[in-house]
């Protein structure tokens, strides 16, 4: 998404206030300092940078730090300036940031995972340190005593994680495209379920504490809405890119979801638009709207003396139909398609164009 540099704000669309240039490689993760005109940043070039806003106008970085390997992600609280680090080789490493934000000092490395730390959260009311990692596990470890209080492994590579401070939950997506719920305690944990509904891998997760809603992004382009505190298993589909989702944030105080893709789009979701659930696709055998036998329903085609069809599915109703069925196409916000998708010939000529 192309921006450009303005003076003030303009109506329906971001506006780019800075840049900040200096890594020579990838940067996976930044996030900003509460109160401060700083960002801190990590690299795959190796360096954590703290960067401050001068009297200029610019940002220049006031900590320069260099580890041992590629920084894959990290995890910060301001209240007491402690950094955590996710590296490349599968280690956490804690820093301490002066209140001038002018020197960083090392306290203790973790030995969290066998191979790159994909996600992290620290928690200061538990004093853990949560992480997932390209060695298919999840762990939580004592930042206190630096031991390691517990591991669970999944069938895939556990890509990120959102976790709830107060009940000590967390919430693990892995490449199989599934998100798990987890109950951790110290020394031990349990499986409370696990959320399917993404056809890719879960490339992004936030959790809103306050409303109790899970968002997730994944490689099919689409988002979720899971509500989990409304135990009904409500899900809302937004789908607004064309490429993997890799980044999700909600703002509760304007009631916006921000996601990013991978061709570089940016999509704003108004979350107060109220939105129908889209629907399950059904399984079928035959189209149940012409009733002509897939391709896999040798019965049928033998008896009817047919060719078998591909089965397709109607986003609106979820029905099972076929290509000639379901040959228009239409946007359908209401449910979170912004992009055409296929419709079944009797639901597209439900559509009014307010909807």
């Amino acid at each position: 998404m192309a921006a450009e540099i303005h003076s003030r704000p303009q109506t329906f669309r971001p506006v780019l206030l800075n840049k900040i240039e200096g890594h020579s490689d990838a940067v996976n993760a930044a996030v900003l300092i509460p109160k401060e005109d700083g960002v801190i940043t990590v690299s795959e070039d190796r360096t954590i940078r703290v960067w401050l806003k001068r009297d200029s106008g610019q940002y220049w970085p006031s900590i320069y730090h260099t580890v041992s390997s590629p920084c894959s992600c990290m995890s910060y609280h301001h209240d007491s300036r402690r950094i955590f680090i996710g590296q490349d080789n599968g280690a956490i490493v804690e820093f301490l940031i002066s209140e001038d934000f002018n020197k960083m000092n090392h306290v203790k490395t973790y030995p969290a995972h066998q191979n790159r730390v994909s996600d992290m959260v620290f928690s200061l009311e538990s004093e853990w340190v949560v992480s997932t990692g390209q060695d298919k596990s999840v762990s939580w470890m004592c930042t206190q005593s630096g031991c390691m209080l517990g591991r669970h492994y999944f069938t895939s590579w556990a890509s990120c994680l959102q976790y709830d401070q107060e009940t000590q939950h967390a919430f693990v997506g892995d490449y199989s495209g599934q998100i798990t719920l987890l109950k951790l305690e110290r020394q031990t944990y349990s499986i409370i379920t696990t959320l399917k509904g993404h056809e890719g891998s879960i490339g992004a997760l936030w959790w809103d504490p306050v409303q109790r809603l899970l968002f997730s992004g994944a490689s099919d382009h689409s988002v979720i809405m899971w509500d989990i505190g409304g135990r009904k298993g409500r899900t809302l589909l937004l789908q607004g890119h064309h490429e993997r989702v890799q980044a999700v944030c909600y703002l509760q105080l304007t009631r916006q979801l921000l996601s990013c893709s991978l061709d570089g789009g940016i999509t704003v979701w108004n979350m107060d638009t109220q939105r129908e659930e889209a629907p399950q696709w059904l399984d079928s055998d035959s189209c149940q709207k012409c009733e002509q036998p897939f391709f896999w329903n040798i019965k049928q085609m033998w008896d009817s003396k047919t060719i078998g069809l591909r089965q397709h599915h109607c986003r609106k109703c979820g029905q099972a139909v076929c290509a000639k069925c379901s040959s228009k196409r239409s946007t359908f916000p209401l449910m979170g398609f912004e992009f055409q998708v296929r419709v079944c010939d009797s639901c597209f000529d439900t559509i009014k164009e307010e909807e």
